[in-house]
This record gives structure tokens, sequence and C-alpha cells, in this order.
């Protein structure tokens, strides 16, 4: 389980100081599919790079199965980070590096025996649908493969807990139900908790049980999909969800 309590994160620029997450809680359960949903700049993607602690937070706890991320350092944060799996937006696969050495990197930073490296990467190049690719290059591979690459060497470390940051938003409709399917895959048959940041509604809709709408660096909203998309509370809910239908309303 994760809980985020009051986090805050700010940031200085020439401007002065900029408020990116304010007093942002949420809880994602094990075996939650979890969306986190929002705005271009509402502050979806600093909430995933605090949560594996790319970025410190400013204040506030973040607490996987009970430990203290934000207290952690040295050894015992890289230890806890090995159990989150992170895909970032735009895949960062190694463009000189084969299919099979993409997924191996994390194991071999690790020191894994070679035997196991080539064991892991086999299984999870399975798992993904790559098997028969191991040996390409990310240059020769579609999108779709990409983020398939990206979400096997995600996995590599066998986490609990897998951060996708904007996992479809590259890719074609066709192709984001592949990913998606993978994803829920994933999910049922490894045991992985997933949390996707996204602005796609449809992608919340399509495989998430809980999610949270965050506006202007704020949670406005949480809990479970169906109820928010049923019965949306905030205003940036209902904008999102409801889209047009509120306008056409005022106009009669």
């Amino acid at each position: 389980m994760i809980e985020i309590k009051h986090l805050t994160k700010e940031f200085n620029d020439k401007s002065g100081k900029v408020v990116a997450l304010r007093d942002v809680t949420a809880t994602i359960q094990d075996g939650d599919i979890f969306g986190i949903i929002g705005m271009s700049g509402a502050g979806k993607s600093t909430l995933l790079r605090c949560l594996c602690l790319l970025e410190q937070p400013t204040g506030g706890d973040i607490l996987l199965d009970g430990e203290n991320l934000v207290r952690m350092n040295g050894a015992r944060l890289r230890a806890a980070r090995r159990r989150m799996g992170v895909v970032f937006q735009g895949y960062n696969l190694l463009m000189q590096k084969t299919v099979f050495d993409n997924v191996a990197f994390p194991l071999r930073l690790s020191k894994n025996d070679p035997a196991a490296v080539k064991a892991r990467v086999t299984e999870l190049l399975e798992i993904v649908g790559l098997a028969d690719r191991a040996g390409a290059y990310p240059s020769q591979l579609s999108g779709g493969q990409k983020q398939r690459v990206a979400l096997a060497r995600a996995l590599a470390t066998n986490p609990s807990v897998l951060l996708c940051d904007e996992p479809t938003s590259a890719l074609d409709a066709l192709t984001t139900q592949s990913v998606l399917a993978l994803l829920k895959k994933i999910n049922a048959e490894l045991g992985v908790t997933i949390v996707i940041i996204t602005h796609e509604l449809g992608v919340v809709r399509s495989i998430c049980n809980r999610m949270v709408v965050i506006d202007e660096s704020r949670v406005v909203e949480q809990g479970d999909v169906a109820e928010i998309f049923a019965h949306p509370q905030s205003a940036i809910a209902r904008q999102l969800i409801l889209g047009g239908a509120i306008k056409e309303k005022e106009e009669g």
C-alpha cells in the first residue's frame, strides 16, 4: 500500500516560488490500478516523480507498506526504489542497445548472475509479447513495441508497484488498447499495483478501479472510478467527464 500524506513540492524559478503540489493526500491499495488524472500542468508528473523519489518533496510523507520513503537515504532508499518500476513518457530506451540489453540493464546494474539475468529477461519478453524481438534495436520498433520494452524493463527487478507516466499518449487507438490489455494482465497475473498518470479519460475508464483528480496542484476529488464518472463533484471533474454537456445545459 502507498500512503501519500500532505505532500507538497515547491520549485524556485526566475519569477519566484512555484508550488507544483499542495497538500496532496491519497491512498493506493495493493492490487489497485490507480489513475491520477488532470489537465496539463496540474502537477501529475511531479507527483509521480515524488512517489519514486526522483524529486524530493518539500513537505509531507510517502509510505510504502508502512515505511516512509521521504525519511530514507543511501542503501535503504535504493532498496525501496527497486520495489517500484517506472515507465516514463517517451520510453527512455537506450538506442544503442538491443531489446534484450535494454530489459537487462537494471539487472546488470545490480550485478545479478548472468544466467539469472538471461532467464529473467527471456521471461519478461515472453510476458510482453516480444520474445522474437530480443535482438532488435529501438529504432526498428513501433511505438507500441517500445512501450512494451519499457514495461518489461520496469518489471525487471520484480517490483510490487509500477508507475506509468502517460503510457499511451503517443499511441494510436488500437495500440493503446493493446498496451492497456497488457497492463491489466500484469496487474492480474503478477499482482503488481499500477499507478497511471494520464490526461486521457478513456484510459482511466478502461482499466482503473480507483482514481484522483488533480487541479492546480491539489487533489480535488478521489474515489472509485465508476462513482466519480457517474457523479463528478469537483468543477474540473465535471468539465473533464461531462464536457460539452454542461455548456449545452447552461445554454438551454
